[in-house]
């Protein structure tokens, strides 16, 4: 998970910034262990009452305690700049392999299909939190370890000098330990790790499944705000907030068994912690007493114990952040797995769709199933030429816009031999009984896919009018939320503007009238039978309005009970 962008286009920068961070972690445990050694001089000092070395030191200490602030902060600073460009690239990352390839259309779709068991819930919390949590984490305890390690390694030696050694007898033999503090401290925070690790363990599980009902709680309401107008007509409110309700009762019982967790495993380090800073002087205390070492050296002592005593408690001090890193990181490797998953099958679905080359779209064969495995329909020998004018036909629920997104492209379920022409995919427009229009200004709605500046503010305003939509035209910088801010009838009428800006040759429309009067039905599709026949191209439609039926001049049936293995299917009349 980390490896690529330390590998990526940004690898210099981002390796750079990583020994930065190294050297500063270095420079700032050298500053303690010249602290360590200032606190035997300066206590010594007090000691013997000597005013000329304490006021010495004092002054020292000042030099030391800047020096350790200004690494301080730019570690820091680094560290934070750090996670951010680690962040934004791995956003992107994930951006790109999320929009690439209708990976982001296939995933909700593996949703129906016999593996929705292995579907990762709430692509956008990844994206957006996952990966947020998974630099900040992964940085700081790396460098946390990093940390942990090297101040071992610099004041293990230190606490082993001091220490001295430990004589007992045993059957009458003599044994000595030596550095005894050092064998103390190992054996302290190896008990700690191993007792920290059994009381923590459930976290991982616990802080997956929280950010899983927290990000689902979110997505209802952000239903709720998608589909107000709805609820409010129906009267729902009192099931959505049953429903609502019953998320969020599912976030505060996961949240307290989470608690409940943390609260066992903050009893014993808390305790732990706290015994830790007595520990060193009841041990020392015997040689104190004796007059073996003066109090600099017992403070030294001290301090030197508890830096590699706090070095070997990483794991124990760290758990909690442990727990929700693993979480997170699982998380985001089921996420990249179905990646894998999704590229998979698209392949496979690649290699059963056979394309070739021809002046008219001709479907040799097709077999159009379910996500769930079950067949749709099929069919065979149908041909558009360009001319053409077809009404698709069939009961509600047959298939009719699945085939039309296996003639996209898109639908991963197909088995089909079909010759297109060379312009289809550049030329081919699907416009959907409800459309899709981004936030923001009108311009940005009615261009898109492409960028508002490809047409002219003439261009667009001419498709708004041609479309019925002449009280829009004055409002191309306008900025609101389309989706919702326009009755159905006018997005329908805003999607048809789209085909006229971009004048497709082959335009497949799935209800797109649907929510217009007949007479502005009858208009518009005079107007898109004319600019497709300018293109020499072919107008493809599905409707239930019989109406309908007097703009075409063929029809495509799906009939008859499904073949057995099959489906329904499509006879041309």
């Amino acid at each position: 998970m980390a490896m690529p962008y330390f590998q990526s286009e940004e690898k210099w920068k981002a390796r750079g910034l990583l020994a930065a961070i190294v050297a500063l972690n270095l420079g700032a445990v050298y500053m303690l262990v010249l602290i360590n050694d200032w606190n035997r001089v300066f206590y010594d000092a007090l000691q013997n009452k000597d005013a000329a070395v304490f006021w010495r030191e004092l002054g020292r200490f000042t030099y030391l305690a800047f020096g350790f602030i200004v690494i301080a902060v730019y570690r820091f600073y680094l560290t934070q700049l750090l996670e951010m460009r680690w962040r934004a690239w791995m956003t992107g990352h994930y951006l790109d392999r999320w929009l690439a390839d209708k990976a982001f259309y296939h995933l909700e779709l593996a949703r129906f299909s016999q593996d929705a068991h292995a579907i990762p819930d709430n692509p956008d919390q990844r994206i957006a939190e996952d990966i947020n949590r998974f630099t900040t984490y992964s940085v700081s305890l790396s460098m946390g370890l990093l940390n942990a390690v090297v101040t071992l390694v610099s004041f293990v030696g230190i606490l082993w000098s001091l220490s001295g050694s430990f004589a007992f007898s045993y059957n009458g033999s003599e044994y000595t330990i030596p550095g005894f503090m050092v064998w103390m401290a190992v054996v302290y925070a190896l008990a700690g790790s191993v007792i920290t690790h059994y009381l923590g363990r459930p976290l991982i599980a616990l802080n997956f499944e929280q950010q899983r009902v927290e990000a689902d709680f979110r997505h209802h309401m952000v239903r709720v705000r998608e589909y107000s107008e709805s609820i409010a007509l129906d009267r729902g409110e009192p099931v959505e907030r049953q429903q609502i309700g019953g998320r969020f009762t599912a976030v505060l019982a996961n949240y307290l068994a989470l608690i409940r967790r943390q609260k066992r495993l903050t009893w014993f380090t808390v305790g732990y912690g706290q015994a830790a800073v007595v520990f060193p002087f009841v041990v020392a205390a015997p040689r104190f007493f004796s007059g073996a070492i003066q109090l600099g050296e017992l403070m030294q002592i001290s301090s030197a114990f508890g830096r590699v005593q706090d070095s070997l408690s990483w794991f124990v001090d760290n758990y909690d952040s442990l727990a929700r890193w693993r979480a997170t990181t699982d998380r985001l490797t089921s996420f990249e797995e179905s990646f894998q998953r999704v590229q998979a099958a698209a392949r496979t679905a690649a290699q059963q769709q056979q394309t070739g080359a021809a002046d008219a779209l001709q479907i040799d064969e097709a077999q159009v199933g379910l996500p769930d495995g079950r067949p749709l329909l099929t069919a065979q020998g149908l041909r558009l030429s360009a001319g053409d004018t077809v009404l698709l036909k069939g009961p509600s629920g047959s298939g009719k816009s699945t085939l039309f997104r296996a003639l996209a492209g898109i639908w991963p379920w197909a088995r089909t031999r079909v010759q297109r022409p060379a312009d289809f995919d550049a030329r081919a427009m699907f416009l959907p009984q409800r459309p899709y229009f981004p936030n923001g200004a009108l311009r940005d709605a009615l261009a898109y896919p492409a960028p508002p500046d490809r047409y002219s503010d003439a261009q667009l305003q001419q498709a708004l009018r041609d479309a019925l939509l002449p009280q829009l035209a004055d409002d191309l910088d306008r900025q609101d939320t389309w989706g919702q801010k326009l009755s159905g009838g006018e997005q329908q009428r805003l999607a048809i503007a789209r085909a006229f800006l971009k004048r497709p040759r082959w335009l497949f429309l799935d209800e797109a009238s649907s929510a217009l009067d007949e007479d502005a039905e009858r208009t518009l599709y005079d107007q898109l039978r004319a600019r497709v026949a300018q293109e020499d191209g072919a107008l493809v439609s599905i409707a239930h309005r019989p109406t309908v039926a007097a703009f075409h001049e063929r029809q495509w049936r799906l009939e008859g009970d499904p073949a057995p293995g099959q489906g329904l299917r499509i006879q041309a009349v």
